[in-house]
């Protein structure tokens, strides 16, 4: 019984092992790159994602938000009286290196022109829109 014990204890911390080892990859100590989907112009919802995206950033991880469906409309300065703390807080992300990425479809098809967009945020192309998704050890995040 003892011996039976012993080795279904080891084998659980083997497992154990085995599972701290894996998780290595998405740990929040390390610097790997975050993108922020936002497809939200619910303000409360919106500032919560954005407000996400900033304090991974303070923490040293480089921040991509994407902005796709309403929530093109956050970025739009037409659109400043009902987002000016989101724009404040997307500007914040973007001068600290961080970008802001705007769906052109969803542009669109929301009647937002590229110059609209607040300094800094950039109407998505597939080439730099990619270049970001596509990096090494990125983490997605959709509100």
């Amino acid at each position: 019984m003892t011996r039976t014990l012993t080795q279904f204890l080891g084998s659980i911390i083997c497992a154990a092992k085995l599972l701290a080892a894996s998780a290595g990859n998405a740990r929040a100590d390390n610097e790997d790159p975050l993108i922020v989907n936002m497809t939200t112009s619910e303000p409360h919802r919106a500032k919560m994602a954005i407000g996400f995206a900033k304090k991974e950033q303070e923490r040293k991880h480089p921040v991509t938000v994407f902005l796709n469906d309403k929530d093109v409309l956050v970025a739009a300065k037409s659109k400043v009286c009902e987002f000016a703390e989101h724009q404040s807080m997307l500007a914040a992300i973007i001068k600290d290196g961080g970008n802001v990425i705007v769906c052109p479809m969803c542009m669109e098809h929301c009647g937002v022109e590229t110059d609209d967009l607040i300094d800094g945020a950039h109407a998505g192309k597939p080439k730099l829109t990619a270049k970001l998704l596509f990096e090494d050890d990125t983490q997605t995040l959709t509100w």
